[in-house]
């Protein structure tokens, strides 16, 4: 079994139904159990600043999938929620993000782990830290000593 943490978000539709949706499908992973979840943040769009504003989660899992396997299985979710991809930021009913995946690195063409700028994002290492305040994150750090980097990040704690 491997601790991989994957990062959720939302800005159209039904954002809060569709993540919590997400939350449930994703303990229902083959292989694979939920062993924490953060809260729901609301942080601001980074890219495209012309798009509402996300609520983020971060999940801790348990899995015997390999990270391909595992990003098979977030996509597929993804894909039943309606995401599309016409240009990088673009607003989104439901963004998984494999996170990290033990203490792997890995780059390959569909896959980089950790996940690129996540130690520079708030919405992300704020829902990390809660979570897993420990976790590192290989290259960089402690998800909660990176934090202090982002104080000027709008990542609010909604729930």
């Amino acid at each position: 079994m491997t601790l991989a943490y994957v990062g959720l978000g939302a800005n159209i539709g039904e954002p809060r139904r569709q993540l919590q949706t997400a939350l449930k499908e994703l303990n229902g992973l083959p292989k694979t159990r939920m062993t924490a979840a953060s809260g729901l943040y609301r942080s601001a769009p980074v890219g495209h600043p012309d798009q509402p504003d996300f609520l983020n989660a971060v999940v801790e899992l348990d899995t015997e999938l390999s990270p391909d396997a595992l990003l098979d299985n977030l996509q597929e979710i993804e894909t039943a929620h309606g995401r599309e991809r016409p240009f990088a930021g673009a607003p989104r009913t439901l963004d998984l993000d494999l996170l990290l995946y033990g203490d792997a690195a890995l780059a390959t063409p569909r896959l980089t782990v950790p996940h690129p700028r996540m130690h520079e994002r708030a919405f992300v290492l704020k829902p990390l830290a809660e979570i897993a305040p420990l976790a590192a994150i290989p290259g960089h750090g402690k998800a909660r000593d990176l934090l202090c980097a982002c104080r000027g990040q709008l990542a609010e704690r909604i729930d």
